[in-house]
């Protein structure tokens, strides 16, 4: 099952949430400082055990003081102007962070828009290499996916580019 939601995503109760992070993972603007900011230090110290992540990859911590029971890390690429291989690094946080969270048996995992705010992905093509990568997964795979958008412009672009896609009340 994939559908959009519009809210913030360190409120939802899933199992894992997908965090929009930094090559460090110690936090920063925008959704990785919101979801370090609602997990508390304890997420910050396990990070700090990690060795940081490259580009397209992902890694997993716990959720700490987030009703999500895991964080999966995943760093985008940022964007200059699509001809740096960056659509391919963007499908790969997507690829990686759904197999991690098929490999730990997590049974629902929600999105931040990856690369779309200070990484400057354009926002359409965010949203769609999101679900596109989301669809090609739940073909062989069973798990509840949910694409958060944190504004109302974002989630008007999601829901008008797919309206086919159900959205969580």
């Amino acid at each position: 099952m994939l559908k959009f939601v519009q809210g913030d995503i360190t409120k939802l109760s899933v199992d894992a949430i997908v965090n929009a992070a930094n090559r460090s993972l110690l936090g920063g603007g925008g959704v990785d400082g919101a979801i370090h900011n609602a997990a508390g230090p304890e997420l910050l110290a396990e990070c700090r055990t990690l060795g940081g992540c490259d580009t397209g990859a992902a890694k997993i911590t716990g959720g700490y003081g987030l009703p999500a029971k895991f964080v999966i890390h995943t760093v985008g690429p940022i964007y200059s102007g699509g001809g740096d291989g960056e659509e391919a690094l963007l499908r790969s946080c997507y690829k990686s962070s759904l197999n991690l969270a098929k490999e730990r048996g997590i049974k629902s995992l929600a999105f931040s828009l990856i690369s779309a705010g200070v990484y400057g992905y354009p926002l359409n093509e965010a949203i769609t290499v999101a679900v596109t990568e989301c669809r090609e997964f739940l073909k062989i795979s069973d798990m509840d996916v949910f694409i958060v958008l944190y504004n109302k412009a974002a989630f008007k672009a999601a829901t008008e580019l797919f309206p086919d896609i159900d959205v969580m009340d």
